[in-house]
């Protein structure tokens, strides 16, 4: 079985690095036509179209403003005139201990659910609209193994927003599978990205790797084949469904 994405148009959010860039460049060797998303890394964000050619279109949008998101997928359908998959990638991870003053807590919680879940959320929305005029499509949100399992106190908005990712993925697929919407939830545990060498510099490479059931840490291309294979349409069957990719981690 090969994956022959020719054709297809896809938007990669937060597709400047780690598991984005990941994401994005297997899709564009595979042959689909992908509208890259950054938030401020505009020199990391070129090279990835760089490496990707005139296959790629790039798009910069601040996912903390909503009036901005919905403009970018006006923009991105503007240019590719149909997507036939969006994949919800972008997300940030705020440590935000507890003890924190309310109003400063309160803040990094609401920027997180700003990026990780109402930014996806509105792009959800404005797919399925798309998806419905259009004869269908998929929607990939990429989520975590906090949304099931929790995350340390100082981390409990990325696991809420992460949460949140699978009620959002569950209810699109429930609502709009016979409008040839598909909906799917990756889900993965520890990737060796940059944001996750945060965790790592603080709590030490032991911590991220103790409860591997594999000899080593998920790496980005890891998710990336597994999310090119949701986008070829192989997988309709289990819309709706988690996919867990955590190195055995967890498993629920």
């Amino acid at each position: 079985m090969q994956i022959n994405l020719k054709s297809k148009n896809i938007l990669v959010t937060g597709a400047s690095r780690g598991i984005g860039q990941s994401i994005a460049e297997l899709l564009g060797s595979c042959g689909a036509n992908v509208a890259l998303h950054y938030s401020k890394n505009k020199n990391r964000a070129e090279k990835v179209k760089h490496h990707l050619g005139p296959k790629a279109k790039l798009y910069q949008c601040d996912f903390t403003d909503g009036l901005e998101i919905s403009s970018f997928f006006n923009a991105v359908v503007k240019d590719f005139k149909k997507l036939d998959v969006i994949i919800n990638n972008a997300g940030i991870a705020i440590k935000s201990d507890p003890d924190k003053d309310d109003i400063s807590w309160v803040n990094d919680w609401l920027q997180t659910m700003d990026v990780n879940l109402n930014a996806a959320a509105l792009l959800c929305k404005k797919a399925i609209q798309h998806f419905q005029d259009n004869n269908g499509g998929i929607i990939i949100n990429i989520s975590s193994r906090a949304a099931f399992r929790g995350d340390s106190k100082d981390y409990m908005a990325y696991s809420a927003s992460k949460a949140g990712l699978v009620g959002l993925t569950k209810s699109i697929a429930r609502a709009y599978g016979k409008d040839g919407i598909k909906a799917f939830l990756v889900a993965p545990g520890f990737v060796r990205t940059e944001m996750a060498q945060a965790f790592i510099d603080e709590y030490g490479e032991d911590y991220a790797t103790n409860d591997l059931s594999l000899d080593h840490m998920t790496e980005p291309k890891d998710i990336a084949q597994f999310v090119a294979f949701l986008a070829s349409g192989f997988a309709n069957h289990a819309t709706g469904g988690t996919f867990d990719i955590n190195a055995g981690s967890y498993l629920h």
